[in-house]
């Protein structure tokens, strides 16, 4: 059996069909079904258990970890820096005590079983142009609410290892995108405001640079790490596949004039508006230990934001 929190979301729904259709074990499917999770989403399958629970709440998450899964894959988390700085409690109540509670129910319930916490390369803060890219021993300077709550869930998730010896894998992965994504991140968002003809913000200058994957890939690495991954070590998850801001909303338009044409170009909506506060500059992950491990990315990034913008728009 493999339980799965955070799996009505984006990137946790994409595993949970991607485990479906490879194990025979069910899957239990947690999650709180706050505004960023869709039951409607979730596939079906009898093999498929979901249920409605909130990680923060101890005594929910300890009734399913009692089950003694053999894999615990952590996605539930609360993800959008624009809202941890907006609101940043519930991004410490959500990511550092809701892992802190599956971390104790593990303890207590189920030693032996291998808990996968999914982070973020946004732990380890912000590189210049010319630095080299994070690898796993790159030291944390997390530089939002969000990042700094994810910051202090990996090291709550190293110390079970540490301490009480529990079986942990800590998973560092760069901006994903594909199907099931949130209208609120970059590139469902972008679609969106194209399709309607409003507005499509651009923080700053434009120039900040994300290293993007593909969701499938990010859980096929994950489910690889399930198999190969060694407890107590960290692994980042990258593809090595930089791009500006700026040039990834050009470029989304430019494919919207050939999948939807009108009479005006989509990029004439382009607007830059007020960065934000604590903007990263540029994150770009050194994947050379998860490939020597035998992994590797299989989906091109024209291939995939190709199929993504399809996804969206009904195609």
């Amino acid at each position: 059996m493999i339980l799965v929190t955070g799996g009505a979301g984006f990137i946790g729904n994409n595993f949970v069909r991607l485990v479906l259709n490879k194990y025979a074990e069910n899957i239990i499917n947690l999650d709180a079904l706050t505004y960023a999770g869709s039951k409607d989403n979730l596939p079906r399958s009898h093999k498929h258990l979901f249920f409605e629970a909130d990680i923060r709440n101890y005594e929910q998450v300890v009734n399913y970890v009692k089950l003694q899964p053999r894999v615990i894959v952590h996605f539930a988390a609360e993800s959008h820096v624009d809202n941890s700085i907006e609101g940043p409690r519930v991004f410490v109540d959500t990511n550092v005590i809701g892992t802190f509670n599956l971390l104790e129910a593990v303890r207590q319930h189920s030693p032996d079983t291998l808990f996968i916490h999914v982070s973020t390369d946004e732990v380890f803060g912000s590189l210049g142009f010319d630095d080299p890219a994070f690898t796993e021993n790159h030291p944390y300077k997390p530089n939002s609410p969000y990042s700094a709550s994810k910051a202090a869930s990996d090291h709550l998730v190293r110390s079970y290892h540490e301490t009480y010896g529990l079986m942990t894998i800590i998973t560092n992965c760069s901006n994903n995108y594909g199907p099931y994504q949130h209208k609120e991140k970059l590139i469902p968002k972008v679609i969106e405001r194209a399709l309607l003809n409003q507005p499509i913000p651009v923080y700053g200058d434009g120039m900040n640079r994300r290293d993007w994957i593909h969701v499938d890939d990010h859980c096929k690495a994950i489910d690889y790490l399930i198999l190969k991954g060694i407890p107590g070590e960290t692994y980042n998850i990258g593809t090595m596949c930089e791009v500006a801001n700026i040039d990834m909303v050009t470029h989304i338009c430019n494919r919207l004039d050939l999948f939807v044409p009108q009479e005006n170009k989509y990029e004439t909506n382009i607007t830059f508006v007020k960065d934000r506060l604590g903007h990263d500059l540029r994150y770009a992950i050194d994947n050379s230990k998860l490939v020597n491990l035998g992994w590797k990315p299989t989906i091109q990034f024209n291939q995939g934001l190709d199929e993504t913008i399809k996804f969206y728009i009904g195609q």
